[in-house]
């Protein structure tokens, strides 16, 4: 593992290589599936995709053959990086539990890119990340988006600052008696009541003279950021009740959203898409117990059906290893009435749209980032293995870290 750590690291400081990938069946996610295709990468950049008949590769291009391969796949939602391997106090980040509501919390502060969970996702495929501050508050802080070969944050951020998470719900009461919020009432009045004091904040910026603009709140620049539509609000929400009072917040303040979670979608579809609203799913395979208990393998399939966008997402786990795999998402997706190509999509293109970074990953387009995974069959398949990821033009696994136990 620390053999692999310094290969990798030394791989990434030489820049990026001039490659091709070269697959028995290429999948882009924005056009039909290319037998015999390939992707051909140069300074980290896509510049040709196609058959290989088809497509001229300068002299002394490094090929990497594989079976299957795919865009590099996007993680919707997930605190990796925050929430680390050893599920222990001091690498666990993902939460601040001194205030029901922390909008100024920058998950960029607290990203750790050399813990194994990062390792572990990007072996696997999965090259960036939707990360940050998890849900189990009111409003627990920012989320960013990441390269998952980054072991410096600076290295490979694509978004500073992607969303604000919130959470209504059991999931956002507090666990100490007679301390707010109690109830869902509570939680609903008290965003709404820093939604106003945000308001009046921006209208004070608006109105004061040069030189006497009132003194700075980080908490009140950030939700004014949510308020002029500037950073959704990426609220978990799993009971139908939860979140139809997030689509009339939502309204009342015409505001982004984007609901994470979404156990019960499927009774508020017609809600749903009449706000426009799109969904970063439940982990399918999330243990169905308390505010989860309706949630069904079935809920991507239905959501397809009515036309609202949604992706999947590695989620949280409060136990080890702190976070599942949106590749074994998809696939029990795609085994629960999803096709092969809408739930790859859900890996992709849909979470890079979502989070407005489509011009640079999610698909395999000439002119994108050089993201691609190399599989040794079908990745929906529990026996197919991982054999290549690239990031930027790089090779930066080879599966090394899914060989043996993480630890």
């Amino acid at each position: 593992m620390i053999r692999f750590g310094l290969l990798f690291s030394l791989s990434a400081s030489l820049g990026a290589q001039s490659l091709a990938v070269r697959a028995d069946l290429l999948h882009t996610s924005v056009g039909p599936a290319i037998r015999d295709g390939i992707v051909l990468i140069q300074d980290g950049r896509i510049m040709a995709v196609g058959r290989a008949a088809d497509v001229k590769l300068p002299e002394g291009t490094v090929v990497h053959r594989a079976k299957v391969a795919v865009p590099g796949l996007v993680d919707g939602r997930s605190t990796v990086g925050l929430s680390g391997l050893l599920n222990q106090p001091h690498d666990q980040d993902q939460l601040e539990g001194s205030a029901p509501i922390q909008p100024e919390l920058r998950a960029i502060d607290a990203y750790n890119g050399r813990d194994l969970l990062v390792g572990y996702l990007r072996s696997l495929g999965i090259t960036t990340v939707h990360t940050g501050h998890g849900p189990g508050a009111l409003i627990s802080g920012q989320t960013f988006v990441i390269k998952t070969h980054a072991t410096e944050v600076t290295q490979g951020v694509v978004k500073t600052q992607a969303m604000v998470a919130a959470t209504l719900g059991d999931g956002a009461r507090s666990r100490e008696a007679g301390k707010a919020p109690g109830t869902r009432a509570k939680q609903i009045a008290m965003l709404r009541a820093e939604l106003v004091a945000a308001q009046e904040y921006a209208r004070k910026l608006k109105e004061a003279e040069k030189g006497k603009e009132p003194a700075r709140d980080l908490r009140k620049e950030t939700l004014v950021q949510v308020l002029r539509k500037e950073l959704p609000l990426l609220a978990t929400a799993h009971r139908a009740q939860d979140i139809l009072s997030l689509l009339r917040l939502a309204q009342e303040f015409n505001l982004d959203i984007v609901l994470d979670g979404g156990a019960e979608a499927s009774l508020v579809l017609a809600e749903l898409k009449a706000a426009k609203v799109s969904v970063i799913l439940h982990p399918t395979m999330s243990r169905t117990f308390g505010e989860l208990e309706n949630a069904s393998l079935e809920t991507a399939a239905r959501l397809q059906a009515a036309g609202i966008p949604f992706s999947f997402q590695s989620g949280f786990e409060g136990y080890v290893p702190k976070t599942r795999v949106v590749l074994w998402e998809g696939a029990m997706a795609a085994a629960n009435g999803l096709a092969f190509d809408q739930a790859l999509q859900a890996l992709t293109i849909t979470p890079a749209k979502l989070l407005g970074i489509a011009d640079r990953v999610g698909s395999l387009e000439k002119g994108k980032d050089g993201d691609v995974a190399l599989f040794d069959g079908d990745p929906f398949e529990f026996t197919t293995h991982c054999v290549g990821t690239i990031i930027n033009g790089v090779m930066v696994s080879r599966g090394e870290e899914t060989r043996g136990p993480v630890r």
